[in-house]
């Protein structure tokens, strides 16, 4: 480890103002950044979480927009954000340019100051001896260091990150005594921060305090580890199948098993709202060899040696609750919760510390004062058994005192314990007249009447001199030698939290879940239902709705009234991420897509990796920017700019109304260009638009399917008006029902000759579109193709993923032959 560093470590901040007003509560870890030079945007990030002690340091390689960094940042919510101090200028020329990056992040993250660090600070050897001294020495430490080795971006960032940790907050930790984790970018899905805002996927856009969103529907945790975990999963859901299907394993067991479901719930009852992480920062962020210079410390570490003691007492409950687990997750949670040195743990706190009010101790009052004085066992030292003794005694004083008060002036003064000591209190209705003029420091608090006396105070001061005396002996004698030795085994409470907040998020899945999903080749769903308009609506009026993507129909064509189209495209990527997940969504049937990749070293081939999907892409607002002074055009291509370049055939793409920004001819043409870069990605699109151009220009391309939104013409009256909006989406373009514009105009009280002739050119142009289209070679050839490209799939997936005896499938392959001919014979001429 390098020398204690001398010289001043930060220059002035250049960041905004930060108030009480626009503070950000869900921002809680130090995140520092340091971008590459050069074209190639390699970015370094190291996090700190103070409050729950876990450090993760990423290295990616992102886009000109650093979507990828800004999800990233996302995921771990910045209170604040290093940089080197060479990467702000400090001059206030006009001609200087604020870096991108910092661009980025201030317009992400309005309320977040920026910091900047020296540049020395940013020493990658220095960055990987912190790794070596601070890491958990667990199983997952050697694979930290293989790992981070070679990334000089983000160790620098780690760097600077504990440099100012140790020099600015003032906080050293002990060492081993950190989780420190290196997390690839590789195994997770990214999901854009636009995307997370206009699908509501841990807030609501209307109300930030709603549960009305996707986190809101899939939160039943009990701990705030376990709400943490959630959050980070739907913003950041996992991709391998193996893993998405452990967790499906395990939530399909606590639902099948009523027992288990029920035993979990109730260990978790015991254990609802204790945040492990928490403790376990407040231990290894203090020496606890340094004594206390006031007793406010003391009395918040023995409160936390008391939780501690609740949960490690009520694990055990917990571990016996999955006893008799079959699936592979739901074990291995198990065996992480009755790791030996949580016994070692607990056997530590019971040789110290007294068993009463395991439970359920008070927080509040005189009860939690008296539960932290009788903390430790009696006998332990003569000494604090005095001093607990006086302080009992002082307490007894005055509760004589206020029996003496009451009897002598006839009122009920009850007693209630502050901060600073007893006081007294009356009802405003028992105070028939003056009180007498013994009494002190009369106030009115919300009814209420709040007074005391000089006696009164007087033994206030004696108790809190020893109770004073009390905490400070307990801390000597017993609580910084407990807590030392917790600290050496702190790694099995790290482990433990885990396995806390997995199983409990599990639980949580389990208590929302309809339906298991699949993972195939194809995206499939039956009656989907949007899962926060589930909530919202009365039961039975809400419309499911079914989807089907595969690689013969990987570009859905959208059109129909603007009333549903996009919640359709809301529900799907809803839907979609609570499968990655490992959530059961709500449907009668949902299949998800998945890519094959196959290994191979050398001439060697390897096993198959089963991947999800990489990135949820979306474009579903269509507001102005004010603050980057975008108009809703300038902001829509912006967004399209970043979709197409982060699409890859592994992307789920969700469009809405591209082009509506602009004048119609350029709307089309812009809305054309960009779907036919998306459909050369092969990626899974749904693009909805009001441009019924698109239908024909994009039905040369074998993968487009066109859909509708289907609305019923019905006899007209005075609520209708001849027309019932079904919000189903059906195959096919829009047919004859496609006139609900003119039948709209109707609403307008148009003339009736108005309306006759729009009708006869609507149908002439019509008319001769089809007449065109039907005598074209090219539009034959694109059936052609669309077939052939249908049968491949339909081939691909019988023989990936079928599971029908030999029997039906030869019967299934017979009735794609013939759906095939009957297909191509179509598309010869006349």
């Amino acid at each position: 480890m390098s020398a204690p560093v001398t010289t001043p470590l930060l220059r002035p901040t250049s960041a905004r103002p930060q108030t009480a007003a626009s503070s950000r509560p869900e921002g809680h870890s130090v995140v520092a950044l340091l971008e590459g030079r050069g074209i190639s945007r390699e970015i370094g990030m190291a996090t700190l979480n103070p409050e729950t002690g876990r450090v993760t340091i990423v290295q990616l390689s992102d886009l000109p927009t650093y979507v990828k960094t800004l999800h990233q940042m996302h995921i771990h919510y910045p209170s604040l954000v290093l940089v080197p101090d060479t990467f702000i200028s400090f001059h206030s020329s006009s001609d200087v340019k604020t870096p991108l990056l910092i661009d980025c992040i201030e317009s992400e993250f309005e309320d977040v100051p920026i910091e900047p660090v020296k540049r020395k600070y940013w020493n990658e050897t220095v960055g990987l001896q912190f790794i070596t001294q601070l890491a958990l020495d667990d199983e997952e430490r050697a694979a930290t260091l293989l790992s981070a080795s070679t990334k000089y971006y983000a160790l620098s960032a780690l760097c600077a990150l504990f440099k100012y940790s140790e020099m600015k907050l003032n906080v050293r930790y002990s060492a081993g005594s950190l989780s420190i984790r290196y997390t690839p970018v590789e195994g997770t899905m990214m999901i854009d921060p636009e995307t997370i805002r206009n699908l509501e996927l841990v807030s609501n856009i209307g109300n930030r305090k709603s549960n009305h969103c996707l986190f809101g529907v899939m939160n039943h945790t009990f701990t705030p580890m376990a709400a943490r975990l959630l959050k980070v999963n739907i913003i950041s859901p996992i991709t391998t199948e193996r893993s998405i299907n452990d967790r499906l394993d395990a939530v399909e067991e606590l639902i099948r098993s009523e027992d288990m479901f029920n035993e979990v719930r109730s260990a978790f009852k015991m254990l609802a709202k204790h945040d492990l992480d928490k403790l376990i920062a407040s231990f290894i962020a203090c020496d606890p060899q340094t004594p206390a210079k006031s007793s406010t410390p003391i009395v918040t570490r023995i409160t936390q040696m008391l939780q501690l003691r609740n949960i490690v007492r009520n694990l055990p409950d917990l571990h016996n609750s999955l006893s008799g687990a079959s699936s592979m997750l739901l074990q291995i949670i198990s065996a992480m919760i009755s790791d030996k040195r949580v016994e070692a743990i607990d056997s530590l706190i019971a040789s110290s510390l007294n068993e009463e009010n395991v439970q359920s101790p008070p927080r509040t009052g005189i009860g939690a004062v008296t539960v932290r004085v009788f903390a430790v066992k009696a006998n332990f030292n003569r000494l604090l058994d005095v001093a607990r003794e006086t302080f009992k005694e002082n307490v007894a004083d005055i509760y004589q005192l206020g029996r003496e008060l009451s009897e002598a002036h006839g009122l009920p003064l009850a007693l209630v314990y502050q901060d600073g000591g007893f006081i007294f209190q009356l009802k405003k209705s028992e105070v028939e007249s003056e009180l007498p003029a013994e009494f002190i420091n009369i106030m009115e608090k919300k009814g209420r009447v709040v007074l005391s006396t000089l006696d009164l105070k007087k033994r206030n001061a004696r108790m809190k001199d020893a109770l004073d005396e009390v905490m400070s002996l307990s801390d000597k004698l017993i609580i910084r030698e407990l807590v030392g030795s917790i600290i050496s085994h702190i790694g099995a409470l790290y482990k433990a939290s885990e396995a806390v907040a997995l199983l409990d998020m599990l639980w949580s899945f389990a208590h929302a879940s309809i339906l298991r999903p699949e993972f195939t080749g194809t995206l499939a769903i039956k009656a989907g239902r949007h899962p926060t308009l589930g909530i919202m609506k009365t039961a039975g009026t809400l419309v499911p709705n079914d989807t089907y993507c595969c690689d013969s129909s990987s570009f859905q064509l959208i059109r129909g009234p603007k009333l549903r189209k996009s919640t359709y495209l809301r529900q799907v990527g809803l839907l979609t991420i609570m499968g990655m997940c490992g959530c059961f969504v709500p449907a009668e049937y949902a299949s998800f897509r998945r890519v094959m990749r196959i290994t191979q070293f050398g001439k060697y081939i390897g096993r198959c990796l089963c991947r999800t999907h990489d990135f949820i892409l979306s474009r579903l607002s269509n507001d102005d920017d004010m603050e980057k002074s975008l108009s809703t055009f300038a902001n829509e291509m912006a967004s399209c700019a970043m979709i197409l370049g982060l699409a890859t055939p592994r992307s789920l793409v969700l469009m809405d109304e591209v082009g509506r920004g602009t004048s119609p001819e350029e709307g089309v043409g812009i809305a054309h260009a960009i779907a036919e870069a998306l459909i050369k990605s092969r990626c899974f699109v749904l693009f909805t638009t009001h441009f019924h151009e698109l239908s024909l220009s994009l039905s040369r391309q074998p993968m487009v399917v066109n859909m509708h939104l289907s609305v019923q013409s019905t006899q007209p009256s005075r609520t209708t008006f001849g027309l019932v909006f079904n919000h189903r989406i059906m195959d096919g373009a829009m047919g004859d029902i496609g006139h609900y514009g003119l039948q709209l105009a109707k609403l307008a009280d148009l003339p009736g000759d108005v309306l006759c002739e729009a009708a006869r050119i609507t149908e002439l142009m019509e008319e001769k579109r089809s007449v065109k289209k039907a005598s074209s070679e090219a539009w034959r050839v694109t059936q052609r193709r669309k077939v052939f490209l249908r049968l491949r799939t339909q081939l691909t997936q019988a023989v990936e993923h079928s599971t029908l005896p030999d029997r039906e499938l030869l019967e299934h392959f017979a009735r794609i032959q013939r759906e095939t001919v009957a297909s191509l014979r179509d598309t010869l001429p006349a």
